[in-house]
């Protein structure tokens, strides 16, 4: 008899500090009295959310970090006497790291596992007695396939060539063509695009799926698919005039919109005017907590400290790693695009005494600020603050997956007629006062993503949607940096990004496990 793991996970409406997620295993149930109850369906529901969660955020290389990485706005960085797996990923060369050869490993175990959680629940729903309550059915039902849509999607943009399974399965599967799991995942989001409750945002919601997220996602996946790909629809499932109207809906009836203050988006750059994980402009985020730690509970945002400056803190920002910001990002901006300095630290600009150059590679006077490491007046880590044991494995800020200004600018994109309406705003914004109009355009639109969206886990995939010649061009870097104090020469070749496709190396972990079923991404 099969035996399922439970485990609780919080979906509250309370406020982060205040919000534990358990992730140790408090019960054992089996098949013929688990899968009964709407609390059951609930408990599981939940795991999947877990499962999210974990493969985000607590487990191998956090793909927030390695999206930038990848891009042209960072560089690996890291400590000056770090092994070089960030180098292998910047660079796409794992003769950069040869050892390296299981980089994502962790990754795609946590990928699988929250897959699993979310295949056995959507195969589970026939025995729950739901006690005639359908739209409860149809909620939950959306909000897992939401999940699944979502791990599906990270991780074939990542990979391009993964095993394909939509039913609680341990078979030894070869990858599917990218076509079947794009299908799913459009699938996927069009049931929860349909079935999910037609509420408008009004005030908090925490970390639950909406039907506004799945149609906001929709278009994400469609644009991404129908870019990289060259195609006309979305694996034959939706067009571009459906995709369009799912983001439409979500401009017309989802009640979210943008914030005045660009900066109130993110806690290191607004401090005490934060507007909250729960604003208004948040379509949809993964939630952490402070509470992880070394005996199995993985619930805060284990990648956020890959961002903090090298082994320094200075009010507001904390110490981390040291996973650089590109100078040229910081150059991209206007003076007057209030973006900039809530997006990028720079440590001149800032007149930060940062005093550990000798202990930072790729060091270029920039780190990300939107995803910064915090700490309190007093230089303590704010994970430390609120209780955690541990000030790096106990970050907790939320990861925006979807905000507003993106389904503003998708819209835009796909040719909606307020397509000029929708770009001024997000402009507008931007620059305040010194706002200038500016024809809305591919070309255009694509830069203005760039400047909205930078060192949030996007650009990457935004400029490989453009086509390889364009994001391996846009990528390539031969330059000069301080490793260690000292000049460098750093090179990101062309011609690597062009041989793997942009796609990042299979663990070989997983390629031996399968008996050579699975095969390795060209390049790697």
């Amino acid at each position: 008899m099969k035996k399922t793991y439970l485990y609780i996970f919080c979906l509250s409406l309370l406020s982060l500090g205040s919000c534990s997620l358990e992730t140790e295993p408090l019960t054992q149930q089996t098949d013929t009295n688990f899968y009964k109850t709407t609390d059951d369906a609930y408990t599981a529901l939940v795991g999947c959310y877990d499962g999210m969660q974990v493969a985000t955020g607590a487990s191998g290389k956090g793909v927030p970090v390695t999206s930038e990485i990848m891009s042209d706005d960072c560089f690996g960085g890291t400590g000056n006497s770090d092994k070089y797996d960030y180098a292998a990923i910047d660079e796409f060369d794992i003769s950069r790291a040869p050892s390296e050869i299981d980089m994502y490993n962790d990754n795609w175990i946590a990928y699988y596992k929250a897959l699993y959680r979310c295949n056995v629940l959507l195969s589970k729903l026939d025995q729950i007695d739901w006690k005639g309550d359908t739209a409860l059915r149809n909620t939950y039902e959306s909000e897992t396939k939401f999940i699944r849509a979502y791990l599906y999607f990270e991780m074939v943009r990542l990979w391009g060539n993964i095993p394909l399974l939509t039913a609680p399965s341990t078979e030894n599967v070869p990858q599917a063509a990218p076509e079947e799991v794009y299908k799913v995942i459009a699938q996927d989001l069009v049931f929860a695009s349909e079935n999910l409750p037609s509420s408008a945002y009004t005030a908090t919601v925490s970390g639950r799926v909406t039907k506004w997220a799945a149609k906001s996602l929709l278009g994400r996946v469609y644009l991404y698919y129908t870019g990289y790909y060259g195609k006309t629809d979305l694996a034959g499932v939706v067009t571009r005039a459906q995709a369009l109207a799912h983001i439409e809906d979500v401009v017309a009836l989802s009640g979210h919109g943008l914030l005045d203050d660009f900066s109130t988006l993110w806690p290191a750059a607004s401090v005490e005017k934060y507007a909250g994980e729960n604003n208004k402009e948040i379509v949809f985020s993964i939630k952490y907590t402070y509470t992880s730690d070394y005996d199995g509970n993985t619930d805060s945002n284990h990648w956020l400290v890959m961002f903090g400056m090298r082994e320094f803190s200075s009010y507001p920002y904390g110490r981390g790693w040291g996973v650089t910001v590109n100078s040229k990002l910081w150059n991209a901006y206007a003076a007057n695009d209030t973006r900039r300095t809530a997006s990028i630290i720079g440590i001149t600009e800032e007149k930060i005494p940062f005093d550990k150059i000798n202990n930072q590679r790729e060091y270029t006077g920039y780190y990300n600020k939107k995803y910064s490491p915090m700490v309190d007046k007093d230089g303590k880590d704010l994970p430390l603050t609120l209780g955690s044991q541990f000030w790096d494995i106990g970050q907790f800020q939320d990861y925006v997956v979807l905000r507003y200004a993106d389904v503003l600018l998708m819209a835009a994109e796909l040719g909606s007629g307020n397509a000029q309406a929708y770009f001024d705003q997000v402009r507008q914004r931007a620059y305040k006062t010194g706002y200038t109009p500016l024809p809305v355009t591919a070309d255009n639109i694509i830069a203005e993503r760039h400047l909205e969206f930078a060192l949030e886990g996007i650009r990457y995939w935004d400029l490989l949607r453009q086509g390889i010649s364009k994001a391996s061009s846009t990528i390539a870097e031969s330059t000069t940096l301080l490793n260690g104090g000292t000049q460098t020469a750093k090179t990101i070749s062309a011609g690597n990004i062009q041989k793997t496709k942009g796609l990042q190396q299979i663990p070989n972990t997983q390629i031996t496990l399968s008996n050579g079923v699975l095969k390795q991404n060209e390049g790697w």
